[in-house]
């Protein structure tokens, strides 16, 4: 790398000159100079970097700079759309560097012409609003250069419609397509294959290496550095893509596609639309075969059920007569033999998890609102990760706030593979003693008490009086997070005060966080998808509550298999495998509260096992170094003297 590091983060750097509101801080320097060593010897390296390091400029700059092909792979979409749109921009210009930027998504992101045309002529729509959003969307593919459907500003990226008009591994007709030359999705992975720095989301990455379908598997062999930002979400995506699943999701649309793909091609063949129909119900009635609240499932648990063996059983049966069917009409029309290679692909798959045909693999089940996973998922994943990293030489940096447990990285290594790493750590910049105050209340029962709730309520209540609002309450479950609405709901109408009350699945996550950040005094309670990845700066968020350490739920079946696993070689799953993830998720959601220099703040952790247990230590000690305290008066008076301030 011919430009110094040290320039380019000086004070008087590009950085400095072209980025506004930049300013030098020794550990983005540092790990920007352990990234940009490990790019260059092609080595592992996880690098733990505190809220407040910048550590997307500290790997973006050694990416620009490198000289080679380089993919960053982020936790979600959007931010993804946020190093495309806003970061990478930023440090391109300051940098006056040329090289090529691309952005990859999964092939559900692109509007697909053949299948809005089909959608179109077809006519089906579940709701006139469905209509109208189709009608929209075909106004938007006559304009957009990417077919991507967040462009699409007048449609709702949520709408049901979207379904209808991209399409899946399963439903693209590839090269046979009639619209496969103007495809956005190939459009997408050519303009990725010529990229030098190509920004992908892990969900992507893991299901491109696994299935070589979405584009990543052309550009691994080309590719000199995979980065991963919030890398700390890796150990559960891969396991996903590491394992095998379907879903009641995939047979409706198997279902609904056969239906129209014989009315276009197969007219006379009189069996089809009613093999359809019979596969459609079945699927909904294996569904129906459990409670209609989400949740997971063991095999054990699953084969209990009344009707659920038989169910799946009657959607093989179905499944078999319309492959069987489909397969005497393949050779009249593309679609019809997509459908058929479909229809068999799925019998396999389902076949496969009902005798168990994979010894290595747990079988549980997972159940949305409308619909049901199967899955087959691996009990560790360093083996093949380690398959997946070798080969051709490059350099694997795994980068997030929250990697180690007490400086340690052994767990996060390990779970990854990650035997012959470099691993370093560095502190937040941020002035925690000054900045925030860990409050940990007295008097809370077990947490596994039926009355543990209303006790958190309890305690919280005078906080939140003490704070104004402007609090984020995380529950670890749904359950506690609606009965904490409710209680708070009785609270506020009972102390007459008028502080907003949010709760998580009342409107669209960024709707939520827009509305609390406008709001400035407003409670936001919501469960896992608030822990991270939400970043809320000044006065409106002040105080953070966490009602128990998240600890995952013991009967949970993918859980279990590991623990009984670990305990059959010898070794303490609650410490080397309960407790570490723990530790990643308290962080995770205590990572919330200080996202500025000048953001000051309560951090409040309700489980009194942070200390009355001897791991406890291990918890808090794994925490920004804040002032602590168990007594309400410190708390109140710690958001009275901002209060001062704020009136001074």
């Amino acid at each position: 790398m011919t430009v110094l590091l040290a320039d380019v983060f000086s004070a008087a750097g590009p950085l400095a000159t072209g980025v506004p509101g930049y300013r030098p801080r020794q550990q983005q320097l540092e790990l920007a100079e352990h990234i940009a060593a490990a790019m260059a010897g092609n080595r592992v390296l996880v690098a733990e970097a505190g809220t407040g390091t910048g550590k997307t400029y500290a790997y973006l700059v050694p990416a620009l700079l490198s000289g080679g092909k380089v993919i960053v792979s982020t936790g979600t979409r959007n931010l993804q759309d946020q190093l495309f749109t806003r970061d990478i921009p930023t440090i391109r210009q300051a940098l006056k560097s040329p090289i090529k930027v691309a952005l990859l998504k999964g092939r559900a992101n692109y509007l697909c012409h053949y299948h809005l045309e089909r959608a179109l002529n077809d006519g089906r729509f579940l709701s006139r609003e469905d209509a109208a959003c189709a009608r929209r969307i075909a106004r938007f593919a006559l304009q957009t250069r990417s077919g991507d459907k967040s462009e699409c500003a007048d449609v709702p990226e949520n709408a049901t419609v979207w379904a209808m008009v991209t399409s899946t591994r399963d439903n693209c007709l590839g090269q046979d397509c009639p619209r496969h030359k103007e495809c956005f999705v190939l459009a997408a992975r050519r303009e990725a294959l010529a990229a030098d720095l190509v920004v992908v989301n892990h969900h992507l990455f893991f299901a491109d290496v696994m299935l070589r379908d979405e584009g990543t598997a052309e550009l691994l062999p080309a590719c000199n550095a995979v980065i991963f930002d919030e890398a700390h979400q890796l150990p559960e995506i891969a396991s996903l893509f590491f394992g095998d699943s379907v879903s009641s999701t995939q047979l409706l649309e198997l279902g609904r596609d056969a239906r129209i793909e014989g009315l276009a091609a197969a007219r006379d063949c009189l069996d089809l639309s009613p093999l359809c129909n019979r596969l459609e119900k079945a699927a909904r009635e294996l569904r129906l075969a459990l409670p209609v609240e989400p949740a997971r499932y063991s095999l054990m648990q699953l084969a209990a059920r009344p009707g659920f063996a038989g169910g799946l059983s009657g959607v093989i049966g179905e499944l078999q007569a319309l492959a069987g069917l489909l397969e005497t009409q393949a050779q009249r029309a593309e679609g019809l033999e997509n459908c058929w290679r479909r229809a068999t692909d799925l019998l396999a798959h389902l076949q496969a998890w009902q005798t168990g045909a994979n010894a290595d693999l747990i079988r549980w089940g997972e159940t949305h609102t409308h619909s049901l996973q199967l899955n087959a998922t691996p009990l560790a994943i360093s083996g093949i990760m380690q398959r997946q990293m070798s080969g051709h030489p490059r350099a694997w940096i795994f980068t997030s706030a929250t990697l180690a447990v007490q400086n340690d990285f052994t767990h996060y290594c390990a779970e990854m593979g990650l035997l012959e790493a470099t691993s370093a750590r560095w502190e937040s910049p941020f002035d925690y003693p000054r900045q925030a105050l860990l409050y940990v209340p007295r008097n809370l029962p077990d947490p596994n008490s039926a009355d543990y709730t209303e006790a958190v309520v309890r305690v919280a209540c005078p906080v939140l009086k003490a704070s104004g609002g402007r609090a984020f309450l995380l529950c670890t479950s749904l359950r506690a997070m609606r009965r904490t609405h409710e209680l708070l709901v009785e609270w506020l109408a009972r102390e007459g005060l008028d502080l907003p009350l949010l709760l998580q699945g009342e409107r669209s996550k960024n709707e939520l966080l827009e509305r609390f950040r406008r709001l400035g005094n407003a409670i936001l309670i919501g469960s896992q998808s608030f822990w991270e990845g939400v970043d809320v700066r000044g006065e409106a968020l002040s105080l953070v509550v966490i009602d128990k350490l998240p600890f995952a739920p013991p009967d949970d079946p993918v859980l279990s298999a590991r623990l009984e696993k670990l305990k059959s070689e010898g070794r303490n799953a609650f410490m080397d495998y309960q407790l570490p993830r723990a530790v990643i998720n308290v962080k995770q959601g205590a990572g919330r509260l200080i996202r500025d220099e000048t953001d000051r703040g309560v951090l409040m952790i309700c489980d009194p096992r942070l200390i009355s247990k001897a791991y406890g230590k291990r918890v808090w000690r794994s925490l920004p170094p804040m002032q602590r305290t168990r007594e309400l008066a410190e708390v109140e008076a710690f958001f009275a003297r901002d209060a001062l301030v704020e009136g001074a």
